[in-house]
């Protein structure tokens, strides 16, 4: 069975990303979530695979002002705090959708 891909994704003014997968799966996730856990050299540590980043200096304010899509693989986000390195696999975002966040 191939992985699922997204088919529409939205942002929404309460700093929330909707993403409909072509298997009709909704998921609905914060910027915040999305931020920590950010899979960029700058936020997980390229060698050991720990992350970096501390969750407590991500403002709970913070807002996606833009996406892209990286090739056929990944999205491609921009924060509000500047942030833009990281390029999410559909895998990975679909992964942290079913767990809830």
């Amino acid at each position: 069975m191939s992985q699922p891909k997204p088919v529409k994704v939205a942002l929404f003014p309460n700093r929330e990303l909707a993403i409909l997968w072509d298997d009709s799966r909704e998921d609905y996730i914060s910027a915040h979530t999305l931020r920590c856990l950010c899979p960029c050299a700058e936020c997980v540590d390229e060698i050991t695979g720990q992350r970096t980043l501390d969750p407590q200096t991500v403002a709970q304010h913070l807002r996606i002002e833009r996406w892209e899509p990286v090739g056929n693989y990944a999205l491609r986000f921009f924060f509000s705090d500047g942030h833009s390195v990281g390029m999410y696999t559909f895998e990975s975002l679909r992964a942290i959708g079913e767990r809830g966040a």
